[in-house]
């Protein structure tokens, strides 16, 4: 049910008593069934409200208190598709490629400038009070000798790209402000970034910079800036950009999954392909399969993601979140959840929080989450010296095939994924709160090979609170 004055959600609406899609469930006969839509465009989203009395669900999209009504269309138009999905097995859902199936073929033609890729950044230390995003505070975070020093990191261990959030101006002015138009600027460097520099140091050793604008979800300034900053990210070779919108959507009466927004959201991808700019979109509209049309949406958040378990204030996200999460919001498409806290318990910067999983789990993740973009988000000086690291330095981006093993909704789950342009599978499977062993069958290998088997696991007496960090890595 919708908390529509949760502080946290404060950039959503969902209308009356309704759910948002993509919704997924059980019947009591074992049916399972999710429902959704596709190829969201120039119209409201849909989200599904219940009526308890009469044991229903009907469709009711989302608003515009600027202007009192849903959608604005010139006749004739063809809606989103309304989709219900329908399996005897949950881990069949997941399987399935209807929602991008229902969008139109690619219109940007060639994408090759991208790369799926890992990257790491300058972002879990802000969450954890480390650093900050701005310089006033005196622990300014994004500086040239931060962003090399995770350069560095990158060169070293198979990662692509290296995020860099705070490089902007802005940032001392726009939290808690009403009026927030005006106040980023997506050109400029604080005086200790240079982003020039910066950009040709990562050339230097192989690493790209992924750009990052957080527009404070004032459209209209993000607007008349575009062209400008992505013009500078096309001269600088940066090709992904992760955009953000916290904050209450400006101009006030607007909402995410109105029309405005919908609109918004897609526009932006369709003018960065023209400057070779692929978007990783954090608080944005639910995917709808429009990845197909427009290849350049490479990720979104859009879910309670990691980010939460660093400053939420009741517990953060329990132990069976990503085991419910892959059964309802990866239906609708790529996860950028950030994975790979190795410090689970963080004590050192905050005593209260903690991520609630095992840092098997944080593998896993890799696989059973997907996205072509996958974050290594933890400090750098948590990675060095620790065995898990290789597993974040070996695990494929950019996937051939893939086969999903088993799963029950909120319980368990385990997918197989084979990586482009060589032999290697990789294996993932996340459980709840409750320990569990289960029987994996391997004949998707290729028959009359010889596989090595790399297997990190759950430690004997591993505990996702108690010890969460007990790992035990064999061969076979």
């Amino acid at each position: 049910i919708a908390k529509r004055n949760h502080s946290n959600l404060a950039q959503t609406y969902i209308p009356e008593n309704a759910v948002n899609t993509p919704i997924t469930m059980r019947t009591e006969k074992g049916l399972h069934l999710s429902f959704h839509e596709a190829n969201l465009t120039d119209y409201a989203g849909m989200t599904l409200k219940i009526d308890k009395k009469n044991l229903s669900m009907t469709s009711e999209l989302v608003g515009s208190d600027r202007f009192g009504y849903k959608v604005k269309r010139k006749l004739p138009f063809t809606t989103p598709w309304r989709t219900i999905q329908i399996s005897e097995t949950a881990k069949d859902l997941i399987a399935s490629n209807l929602i991008v199936n229902l969008n139109e073929p690619n219109k940007i033609d060639d994408v090759s400038w991208f790369k799926p890729m890992k990257y790491v950044g300058i972002w879990w230390e802000m969450h954890l009070g480390k650093s900050s995003w701005d310089i006033a505070s005196g622990k300014h975070g994004a500086t040239t000798k931060n962003a090399k020093a995770f350069i560095d990191f990158s060169a070293k261990n198979n990662i692509g790209a290296v995020l860099v959030e705070g490089w902007n101006t802005g940032w001392e002015h726009w939290i808690g402000f009403e009026d927030r138009e005006g106040v980023f600027d997506f050109v400029t460097p604080y005086s200790d970034y240079g982003l020039k520099e910066v950009v040709s140091y990562g050339k230097e050793k192989g690493v790209e910079i992924i750009m990052h604008h957080e527009t404070s979800a004032a459209t209209e300034t993000y607007e008349k800036q575009q062209d400008t900053a992505y013009a500078l990210m096309q001269s600088l070779g940066i090709h992904a950009v992760k955009t953000g919108y916290v904050g209450k959507i400006l101009p006030k009466g607007e909402y995410h999954h109105g029309q405005y927004m919908v609109n918004q959201y897609n526009n932006v991808v369709i003018k960065a392909a023209k400057y070779q700019v692929a978007i990783n979109a954090h608080e944005p509209i639910k995917a709808t399969g429009l990845r197909r049309t427009y290849p350049n949406t490479i990720s979104r958040e859009g879910l309670r993601g990691q980010e939460f378990n660093a400053w939420s204030s009741d517990g953060g996200n329990p132990p069976e979140h990503l085991s419910i999460v892959a059964f309802t919001r990866m239906l609708a498409g790529p996860i950028d959840f950030t994975p790979g806290i190795f410090d689970i318990k963080f004590d050192k910067w905050k005593k209260d929080n903690q991520v609630n999983t095992t840092i098997a789990q944080q593998l896993a993740l890799y696989v059973v989450i997907y996205s072509p973009v996958q974050m290594a988000a933890d400090l750098v000086e948590n990675y060095e010296g620790n065995p898990a690291l290789q597993f974040i330095k070996d695990v494929g981006v950019d996937w051939q095939q893939s086969k999903v093993l088993n799963g029950e909704i909120g319980d368990f789950v385990t997918i197989a994924r084979k990586e482009k342009n060589s032999e290697n599978w990789f294996v993932g499977g996340i459980t709840d709160e409750a320990a569990r062993e289960m029987e994996v069958t391997f004949d998707f290998l290729s028959p009359n090979t010889t596989y090595d088997a790399i297997i990190y696991e759950d430690g004997e007496n591993a505990h996702w609170d108690n010890n969460p960090t007990d790992l035990n890595i064999r061969k076979i």
